[in-house]
């Protein structure tokens, strides 16, 4: 039951039994257990794989029985070493067509700034306001986390993704990185309703202006990165500026290329049938998209649109194929490179999502890679190989294309 154990003391009790117990049983029992390969998930996962896919999974449940936990926000830009916080400008004024409407059906304010970081590979610094080199290449990415959890700060595990790509590639390739704090949904019953679609994207396009107009990076010289629910925002993004194109500063071109994490591309229910991977591959992955407490967060994300409003808004649902859904064109998209796990839970919507971008696009302009034994966002994990360098491996390869 999600929100279980959020009161103290009980909060406290229920944390110190799992911290007890965890090790003592279950990771001895799970361990016996998955000795034998017919026990495991996945029978061509390691043991220790195994085992610490268990661990995700379980910290997971105990994540929805005691809440979660405390993060970083919007509010404050998050200080540590070697963090490079700044602050992001609202930009109101590039707010228009639909997604205006939308924010003022929703209440979204579109004049708040927010919290952004600069990442940059190890060894490597520059001044935290250095303007754009002639021809550099940056990294916008986009944390997931389902619009409601995990943080663009440098520690948040998501951070993983960005990193690992500027590790793997060359600083001709790729730069540095740069983050935004957007704005997480929140609602009853243990918060007020706060920031529904499209908050996130409002600041998502406040991030991208930053770095076009304040810091100097050229469109073409910008790479999207999203994951997940982040990699939704990337999609969503583009085709901001893509419908808008017309009406918006010839300076906020689309950007040269797009990187899918784990896309969550179907927040509707088109792919819930049976046999779809939603269901069938429950038992290999740490998410689920159609649990109670799944479906209550997302009703707090889709705000005043509504459950349905998944099956039929173009910025929400790119992948849904829903008779109800809008026309979805992805003519005018940038080269994009999209990656899923085989046995993740979304794997058959990311398929869709990739089969349509190549009727638009052509084969020439979607790579999809997917890992066979891959579960969502594997490249967030460090232990999660050797799906993980292989994959950024294939990304390195497709930036030289």
């Amino acid at each position: 039951m999600e929100g279980l154990y959020r009161k103290q003391p009980f909060k406290s009790i229920y944390l110190l039994y799992q911290s007890i117990t965890t090790p003592l049983f279950r990771i001895p029992i799970w361990t016996i257990l998955s000795l034998f390969r017919s026990n495991r998930p996945k029978s061509t996962w390691s043991l220790k794989k195994t085992i610490l896919v268990k661990l995700l999974k379980h910290y997971s449940a105990i994540g929805a029985k005691v809440g979660a936990l405390p993060s970083y926000n919007h509010l404050a830009i998050a200080t540590g070493d070697n963090v490079k916080g700044v602050w992001v400008h609202p930009t109101p004024h590039l707010i228009l067509g639909d997604v205006k409407q939308w924010a003022e059906n929703a209440q979204v304010v579109c004049d708040l700034r927010i919290p952004g970081y600069w990442l940059e590979r190890k060894g490597e610094s520059k001044p935290i306001d250095a303007k754009a080199d002639p021809g550099e290449t940056v990294l916008y990415a986009l944390h997931g986390g389902g619009y409601r959890a995990q943080s663009a700060h440098p520690s948040d595990g998501t951070s993983q993704i960005p990193l690992g790509i500027l590790q793997s590639t060359s600083p001709n390739a790729i730069s540095r990185a740069f983050t935004v704090e957007y704005r997480l949904s929140a609602g009853p019953p243990y918060h007020e309703a706060a920031n529904p679609f499209p908050a996130a994207l409002v600041d998502a396009i406040a991030g991208y202006n930053y770095l076009v107009n304040e810091v100097g990076f050229k469109p073409e010289n910008i790479i999207v990165e999203g994951d997940s629910a982040g990699a939704n925002l990337a999609l969503a993004l583009v085709r901001y500026l893509i419908e808008n194109k017309d009406k918006l500063p010839p300076s906020l071109a689309v950007p040269n290329r797009m990187i899918l994490s784990s896309p969550w591309s179907d927040l509707g229910t088109s792919d819930q049938i049976k046999g779809s991977s939603i269901y069938t591959n429950l038992a290999t992955d740490f998410i689920n998209v159609t649990s109670d407490r799944a479906i209550n967060n997302l009703k707090h994300f889709l705000g005043p649109l509504g459950l349905e409003g998944a099956n039929r808004n173009r910025y929400i649902s790119p992948a849904s194929t829903a008779a109800t859904m809008e026309k979805v064109s992805f003519e005018g998209f940038p080269k994009t490179f999209i990656y899923a796990g085989g046995v993740e839970i979304l794997r058959d919507q990311i398929r869709t999502l990739r089969d349509k971008m190549v009727v638009d696009l052509g084969e020439d302009r979607v790579t999809y890679h997917e890992a066979p034994d891959g579960l969502h966002d594997f490249v967030v994990f460090s232990w999660f190989e050797p799906e993980r360098t292989e994959t950024l491996k294939a990304i390195t390869r497709w930036l030289t294309t």
